[in-house]
């Protein structure tokens, strides 16, 4: 086998490893939610966007990975250096406002809010563990 049938193989791998997080992830979050269903109907709502949210970005971050291997070693192209980084932006874009959107507040932003009080580091709607 030669280095680029192995690389072909380790992106493929990639792939199928971060649709597999995309779907699981959503599964398992909509599991959650049902289980939370019986205590707060927000409550389940707000689990649910959480950690659907969750398993979008990791889901992006592999697939990143996936991109960047190929383009690093198998099409080591300009075109595929461009449609790398158009993808990469755009799914930076998207992993900004998915990590806005779950901790309502910019990921920078994060630690001095935690730094000023202990329930500034919830995101707004938090729902606690066994709560």
């Amino acid at each position: 086998m030669s280095f680029h049938e192995s690389m072909e193989r380790v992106v493929d791998g990639f792939e199928i490893a971060g649709v597999l997080v995309l779907v699981i992830g959503s599964v398992l979050a909509f599991v959650r939610a049902a289980a939370a269903l019986r205590s707060s109907r927000s409550a389940a709502y707000q689990r649910l966007r959480q950690d659907v949210g969750r398993a979008i970005l990791l889901g992006l971050e592999i697939l990143i990975i996936a991109d960047i291997v190929q383009t690093v070693t198998v099409e080591q192209t300009i075109e595929s250096a461009v449609t790398l980084a158009l993808i990469v932006l755009v799914r930076m874009f998207l992993s900004l406002a998915l990590a806005i959107e779950l901790d309502g507040t910019l990921p920078w932003h994060r630690a001095s809010m935690a730094l000023r009080s202990p329930s500034a580091s919830a995101p707004p709607g938090h729902v606690e563990e066994g709560a």
